[in-house]
């Protein structure tokens, strides 16, 4: 076979054809490796490039780097000399005319990797078994799934992919998560350490090259690279001519990787290019750049903050790899009841197609019925039970592989019969015996006591009693062992048979009693043992009938979801099965029959329990703890008993091949036929082979092997037969996995590396037809050329599944059609799960079951086929070869692929990510199918079945909950998910031209509203008179000097401090004093105010306005946070050009600390005025604004978006502000009202300051902060001031949900009485939460709370309130809308609780004086009602401009003098930045008026753009936070168009990897999402404001600087 790497070079034909000349004589053994070696280099060596002979080390690397196509193996695994066992097919390929007829078994090759350098070659004596010497040492290699071909070709596949790979982003552990500290400690493996490698050859060591630079793969290199990793920088530097390390070398493979791609890359999530990232490409490899990666890469996040970390490196690599266009791009869609659509995958128009004739049924030989064979099988036990008594039955073994015990036929007849007569006669009493001829009974015995198992099974078949064998229950929660419970319950079991040991080794309570298990009935132990039973009277004698349609036994079977059904055998069919294998197997009396089998159910108890004993024959049971110690255990019994039959799987031949060691006195011709359980399995062929290869000279014919394919529905399918004819080689086809997928059988074509070989299993039974029929729909025939599921016609076949109608009908009623419509026989057939055909000769092929089979994207891939391809991955060091699960979950639409491996304890990060790398990659070459999540779990983790397999229904389940607890986890959602909805392009909105009538827009009404007029209103304000707060505080001084107006609590809930109206004004005069007098401030001067919430603030605030100052408040710094709090309190005070702060002592001193000048510069501080000292006179006058415009305060707050925003309130907006909220809430001075609230911005200021003053109500001030220590603090005080209306923000109503959730019914105790209250507003700036407010409702209600008292409030930068429950008025309504026409910014209404739909809760009325419109945030134009757009306002308290040093024209402009484009054109509006709607209602205003409801959706500037669709990110974490237990909050953000998620697990850290799956399908479910990131962090990690808002840029920033310690990150490919 030509080496591939000999195809880049540029050979004349007659070279190449002497080249295949020579292969062909190597492969019959006509030529010696050491002389084909000889002549191909004479022949080539021209040819060659010739390597510079200055270091041999970076000639491998070279090559290994531009080798196009040589067969992918790093030094460490080459196969020098290797003889390769070669099934016939791939001999074709080098053979043009070999024929199928004279088609040898096998040949040889003994090849040397081109890829190493010519002194590496050593010359290796082949020997046929050297592979399996080879690879001894580490005797976990599983023969099943083993095929050479499908090796080589998984290495080639790699190896073509190893030109264009892009390196796959590792993810970040933290370290307490590694058990080994992988990046540090990691030293790479030494090329020479062949003993403990499976499949490596000890090669001389004078060529061995560095350590560090031969046997790193190229991959190696990148991820090194990438990781900015320090493994010996050295040694690379001084190899590579002036290069610089590692780097370098990844830029010539990026090089390569943009040069290969001849369009641009496509950004991965828009539609648009303008967004995506430009990528530096180094123009060919030999222009060297600086390096792009290093430790990190210089990077800027939105706002072109320059980024350099680790992380942003890794997240641009992630990018850059998903540039990599994947698949072209689909065309159709369907829809998804709605107009989102969802791609559909469309035909491959060049998928293969049936094209062969209709199948025939194929009909087995007659079963003809010998004259001696029995009537039944108890008559056939009856016959030899008294004819021939002593003939051994059954020898079984104990763990030393010596005979424990023989089993006479005499001995079996006696003791079955014993315990049928105890069954029937001593259980219960004699008037109501507890088990009467056709109950069912469990059979319980453990697998190494074969013995008993028969002779309570043959005691049952006497009785007429059915048995039931199951598994022994080891522990309570065994897997799968509720769902046998369930078989029982069903089967209405209340006995169950057991051995006496099985019967002490079962759990037992502390009273001695065994406990009902999980989901199991009631049961009566009943042990079998001769020595408990009592003797049957002599003349009791068995009821022995004929064979007939009452059921026999009923055998399990578990489902590929976990369920398990009883498939039930009636006696008729017993009889014929045995009859048809003895018949096929051409059994004789007294043979010798070892079996390795499960005997309680399969092949093992068709063969070794019922078949032997109608043919007398002696069965050598080998249990498979003995398999477990001596896996030859099997074979030298063979030798010993001279046995002419064996039942085994291809495990059990595969452990033989490993433990086998050149044993002399191995014999096997005395077996006739050697049955393969499982070879039905494709991949069993392999282990045939080999085993035939090494055992052939030790006596075993190559006739022998006899596979047969079985199922529980079916029994035994079909078997191969033994023939005496060695000449005949059995059948085997080639088969293209492509074509399978698509059902269709295509003998492979020559360059495809995706086979799959199968061998046949033989013929249909005795007495049966068979055919195939399409896997899914009505059960048509097949083509001959199209594969489907086996069935058939027969006796000899289960009947139904007990106690399930509707399946049986399913299963076994199935009357195939050809494709005129007509049956093809009035007899029903039974589907046998195996997918399959009938070959020519009427050789049966099976393919894969129904169970395995995953249907991805109208594609059918087998999991087994999946796993080999897995296992052909080398090295194979770092997980446990058997235990591999395959499975499909459904996301979005369509199954997607799960592999879940155990990991070895030793391997490395490194090692098992560069493993599941290549993985992802073989099984994407192979079978053109994208993995969507590869899991690693620790040794021994997974759920086991009894026999030690893995419970795969189990494996998902845990998967599915978040419970598998992997140690590694790689998702590949951008590689698989192709069904996404297509890009929104947008469409243009209606413009100026579409005609206005009236009020309406294209056919609606235009969304807009108002508030009431505030010109209408008649009421006694007094306050009116005043244009200023300052002399609205005056008059109060004068006409009720001691009326109260504070009162502030601390935290014990006692009255800390009060103020009056004279108390107040005094304070503010002195104040003032001090600020003209130590201040020496002039009129207009800025004043920051750093105070804590509480009453010298307020008088702070109008000491400003009586001198003239503008004030600004400022939040404290924490004093245990003081690097993180003091900049943002000293960017304030230098953003709003303070000329003084003014503050308490405490703070002062805080101000000037040690600490705080770590963390800013406390030398630039303005004058700092302190309080607590105020001069004791009057000033000698009070200052008067001379314009209502002049500005009165600054509002400054930071967004959650980072962004620090001021704005301007003049008296004017002051005044005007107080009182709309005076008249919305109806507050006179006899009212009282409760303030939990930040005092520091919006709406929370104006409160706690502003509002008493104006109105004249006394505020009771509730610090939030003493909240933490006193959660129920803000209640009591409602409760006990008898408070009607309170105001609190989302994070002291979250604290109370959560800190006071238990304490209720204590709370009530103490007097705790809500019922007064008759409004509670949230003061927020987003979207209402209405989970927290409905929750806060239910849990209070009990304390006399009105649900309908909770409402919230809305207010943003431009305007500081724009809606607010109020007093009157009807109450907040609820709406559900369509998520995903609100992705398309649009607005649909649903109905409760149906799918999509999120609930919108009403923002509060819109206050006196406010108006409202809703516009489209682009084209400025008017929107219709209950259409989403941006909110503009328009009030006397807008704020009238922001306060900037910058002085940003054009955003001021825009923002808070905004015209509509078309309609009405004069108005001035501000722009809020929230997207909303307005929807009229059916409830009437207190004017009478129809009430139109404003609902906020969330913030633009907030709002995610991706795939051309708007995302609220509050959406995606509500849908995020719902998916595990253990997640507490989440909070999402975009970089670079991924998607990153941030989870807080609140639990174990083992649990952080089982939240990556979840996340990634709870996104993908709902929102059409691919997650790009996953980062799980600890609780507490996300930044949350004052107000309760997450603050998701700091977040984004402090991942993108690698500031999170987070506990993993997972980058999805």
């Amino acid at each position: 076979m030509a080496d591939r790497s000999l195809e880049s070079l540029p050979l004349p034909l007659e070279v190449r054809a002497r080249l295949a000349e020579l292969e062909l004589e190597l492969s019959e053994g006509d030529i010696t490796q050491k002389g084909y070696e000889k002549k191909r280099s004479k022949l080539i060596g021209a040819y060659l490039p010739q390597p510079p002979a200055a270091n041999g080390a970076a000639a491998v690397r070279c090559r290994l780097q531009h080798n196009e196509g040589a067969t992918r193996r790093t030094l460490r695994t080459s196969n020098i000399g290797v003889c390769d066992i070669r099934e016939a097919a791939a001999r074709e390929r080098t053979a043009p005319h070999s024929t199928a007829a004279n088609r040898p078994l096998f040949y040889f090759r003994f090849g040397v990797d081109q890829a190493l350098p010519q002194e590496r070659r050593t010359p290796v004596t082949p020997s046929s078994s050297s592979r399996y010497h080879r690879r001894r040492s580490s005797g976990s290699r599983d023969e099943r799934y083993r095929s050479d071909v499908h090796t080589e070709a998984v290495q080639a596949a790699l190896a073509k992919h190893k030109e264009r790979k892009m390196a796959v982003p590792m993810p970040s552990k933290r370290r307490s998560l590694v058990v080994q500290t992988s990046m540090d400690a990691y030293t790479p493996p030494d090329t020479s350490s062949g003993s403990e490698d499976e499949g490596s050859v000890q090669g001389d060591s004078q060529g061995t090259p560095t350590s560090s630079q031969g046997s790193i793969n190229m991959e190696h290199w990148i991820s090194q690279a990438i990781h900015g990793s320090t493994t010996s920088t050295t040694s690379s530097s001084s190899t590579q001519s002036g290069g610089s390390g590692a780097a370098h070398r990844l830029a010539d493979v990026m090089a390569q990787t943009h040069i290969e791609n001849h369009s641009a890359p496509p950004d991965v999530t828009t539609y648009t290019s303008e967004h995506s990232i430009q990528v530096e490409r180094p123009q060919g490899s030999t222009s060297r750049v600086a390096p792009k990666y290093g430790n990190a890469e210089l990077m800027e996040t939105g706002d072109g903050v320059p980024v350099s970390s680790r992380v942003s490196a890794k997240i641009q690599q992630l990018v850059n790899t998903l540039k990599r266009p994947k698949r072209p791009p689909l065309r159709e869609f369907f829809v998804d009841d709605f107009e989102e659509l969802l791609e559909v995958q469309q035909p491959d128009p060049n998928q293969p197609k049936p094209e062969g004739a209709q199948m025939l049924a194929m009909r087995g030989e007659q079963l003809g019925v010998v004259t001696n064979w029995p009537p039944s099988l108890e008559a056939a036990l009856q016959r030899w039970g008294t004819i021939s008594p002593k003939a051994p039955c059954l020898t079984t073994m104990d763990t030393n592989g010596k005979p424990l015990y023989i089993l006479t036929y005499g001995k079996l007849w006696t003791r079955s019969m014993k315990v049928a007569y105890n069954i029937l006669h001593k259980l219960g009493t004699k008037q109501e015996p507890m088990v009467r001829p056709g109950d069912r009974v469990a059979l319980v015995f453990p697998n190494n006591d074969p013995a008993a198992f028969m002779v309570a099974f043959y005691g049952c078949l006497l009785a007429e009693v059915v048995p039931v064998p199951i598994e022994v229950p080891l522990t309570r929660k065994d897997a799968g062992s509720q769902q046998i419970g369930f078989l029982l319950g069903s089967c209405g079991v209340t006995v169950a048979l057991t051995s006496d040991a099985c019967h002490k080794g079962l759990p037992k309570s502390p009273t001695g009693e065994i406990p009902q298990f999980k989901g199991w009935p009631k049961l009566l132990w009943f042990v079998t043992e001769s020595k408990h039973l009592s003797k049957p009277p002599r003349d009791w004698f068995p009821h022995i009938k004929d064979a007939n349609n009452d059921t026999a036994y009923i055998e399990y079977k578990t489902c590929k979801d976990g369920s398990v059904l009883g498939v039930t055998v009636t006696r008729i069919a017993l009889l014929t099965h045995c009859q048809a294998l003895t018949q096929a197997c051409g059994y004789t009396e007294a043979e010798t029959i070892v079996n390795v089998l499960d005997f309680k159910k399969d092949v093992g108890l068709w063969h070794g329990i019922l078949t032997s004993v109608m043919n007398m024959m002696h069965v050598i049971s080998i249990p498979y703890s003995l398999m477990k110690v001596n896996p030859l255990s099997w074979i030298q019994k063979v030798c010993q008993y001279k046995a002419k039959v064996a039942c085994v799987k291809s495990r059990d031949m595969h452990w033989a091949l490993v433990a086998h060691r050149d044993q002399r006195d191995i014999n096997l011709s005395s077996l006739r036929m050697l049955i393969v359980a499982d070879g039905a399995n494709p991949w069993s062929i392999s282990s045939c082979d080999a085993f035939l290869n090494v055992f052939q000279s030790k006596g075993l014919r190559q006739e022998v092997i006899c596979p047969c394919a079985s199922s529980p529905e079916a029994l035994t399918v079909a078997i191969r037969r033994p023939t005496d004819d060695s000449n005949q080689p059995p059948g085997r086809g080639v088969l293209s996995m492509h074509g399978l997928t698509y059902g269709v059988i295509r003998v492979d074509s020559e360059e495809k590396l995706s086979v799959l070989t199968v061998q046949d299993v033989g013929l249909v039974m005795p007495g049966a037809i068979m055919c195939a029929v399409k896997p899914d729909g009505v059960p048509q025939l097949c083509r001959t050329d199209e594969v489907g599921e086996l069935c058939v016609c027969a006796i000899a076949t289960g009947t139904s599944y007990y106690g399930l109608s509707g399946m049986t009908k399913n299963t076994f009623e199935v009357f195939p059609m050809t494709s005129s419509g007509a049956p093809i026989s009035e007899y029903p057939f039974i589907r046998t799960g195996l997918l399959g055909f009938i070959g020519p000769g009427g050789l049966v092929f099976v393919v894969g079951k129904m169970d395995g089979l995953m249907v991805v994207s109208g594609r059918r891939h087998n999991a087994d086929d999946i796993v080999a391809t897995a296992l052909a991955v080398e090295p194979m060091k770092f997980v446990y070869r058997g235990r591999i699960a395959v499975f499909s979950v459904s996301v979005l639409h369509d199954e997607r692929i799960v592999i879940v491996a155990e990991q070895r304890p030793d391997s490395t990060e490194e090692d098992s990510f560069q493993w599941m790398s290549r993985v992802l990659q073989a099984i994407d070459s192979i079978h053109q199918v994208g993995v969507y999540c590869l899991a690693l779990v620790p040794a021994n983790t997974l759920p086991k079945t009894p026999l030690g397999g893995i419970h795969l229904s189990e494996t998902k389940q845990l998967f599915l909950e978040g419970a598998l607890h992997p140690c590694n986890v790689l998702m590949c959602p951008h590689t698989c998910v192709t069904n996404l909805p297509k890009p929104r392009q947008k469409q243009p909105e209606i413009g100026p031209a579409s005609v206005m009538v009236g009020n309406l827009v294209s056919g609606k009404r235009i969304a807009q509203a108002s508030g009431r007029d505030l010109g209408q209103i008649e009421d006694n304000d007094q306050a009116r008179k005043f244009l200023f707060l300052s002399e609205v505080l005056q008059w109060r001084a004068q006409t009720t000097p001691d009326h109260v107006l504070y009162t502030l609590l601390n935290c014990r809930g006692t009255i800390a401090n009060s103020l009056t109206c004279v108390q107040l004004h005094k304070r503010a005069e002195k104040i003032a004093v001090m600020l003209m007098e130590r201040g020496h401030l002039q009129d207009g001067d800025h004043v920051a105010l750093v105070y804590p919430p509480g009453i010298d603030l307020i008088a702070a605030f109008y000491g400003c306005l009586y001198a003239g100052c503008v004030p600004i408040t400022v939040r404290p710094p924490h004093p245990q946070n003081i690097a993180t709090t003091l900049p943002t309190v000293k960017m304030i005070v230098e953003v709003s050009r303070s000329a003084c702060l003014m503050t308490t002592q405490l703070i002062c001193k805080l101000l000037r600390s040690r600490e705080a000048a770590a963390a800013v510069d406390v030398r630039t501080w303005p004058a700092i005025l302190d309080t607590d000292d105020l001069p004791k006179k009057r000033p000698p006058q009070i200052y008067k604004p001379s314009n209502p415009d002049m500005l009165a305060y600054l509002d400054f707050s930071v967004s959650t978006t980072g962004m620090l925003a001021g704005v301007k309130m003049s008296h004017a907006a002051t005044s005007a502000f107080c009182r709309s909220i005076k008249l919305q809430c109806e507050l006179y001075p006899s009212r009282e009202v409760a303030i939990c609230l930040d005092p520091y911005c919006g709406l929370g200021f104006v409160l706690w300051c502003l509002c008493s003053v104006y109105s004249g109500h006394q505020s009771i001030l509730i610090p939030p902060s003493e909240l933490e220590t006193t959660p129920a603090l803000w209640l009591l005080a409602v409760s006990q001031y008898k408070v009607r209306d309170t105001f609190c923000s989302y994070s002291v109503m979250e604290l109370c949900t959560k800190g006071l959730g238990s304490q209720t019914e204590s709370l009530k105790a103490r007097g705790l009485d809500l019922s007064r209250v008759r409004t509670c507003v949230v003061v927020a700036e987003e979207r209402p939460r209405i989970a927290l407010t409905q929750s806060f409702s239910k849990l209070f209600k009990d304390l006399g709370l009105h649900p309908r008292a909770v409402s919230t409030s809305f207010g943003c930068r431009v305007n500081l309130a724009i809606c607010l429950q109020g007093t009157s008025g009807p109450d907040p309504t609820t709406v559900y809308v369509d998520m995903r026409a609100l992705r398309h910014d649009r607005v649909r209404l649903v109905e409760r609780g149906s799918p999509h739909s999120l609930p919108l809760m009403e923002s509060g009325k819109i206050l006196p004086g406010v108006r409202i419109i809703i516009a489209n945030p682009e084209t400025k134009g008017p929107l219709g009602d209950s259409h989403l757009g941006e909110i503009w306002v328009h009030s006397a308290h807008n704020a009238s401009g922001y306060f900037t040093i910058y002085g940003d024209e054009s955003l001021q402009s825009d923002h808070f003098n905004s015209r509509l484009s078309f309609g009405d054109t004069q108005t001035i509006w501000a722009r809020t930045g929230y997207l909303g709607f307005l929807r009229r209602t059916e409830l009437t205003d207190a004017n009478g008026e129809r009430h139109d409801a404003l609902y906020v959706v969330g913030a633009l500037d907030e709002a995610m753009e991706l795939r051309g669709m708007r995302y609220h990110p509050i959406d995606i974490e509500t849908s995020v936070i719902r998916a595990h237990k253990s997640i507490t909050e989440c909070a999402v953000f975009t970089w670079t168009n991924l998607l990153v998620v941030v989870v807080e697990l609140d639990g174990s850290e083992q649990e952080a990897l089982d939240l990556v799956p979840l996340v990634t399908n709870v996104v993908l479910e709902e929102h059409y999402l691919i997650v790009g990131v996953v980062v799980v962090v600890d609780v507490g990690v996300i930044p949350i404001n004052s107000r309760g808002e997450k603050q998701r840029m700091h977040l984004r920033d402090g991942f993108l600087a690698d500031q999170l310690d987070p506990i993993y990150v997972a980058y999805n490919m």
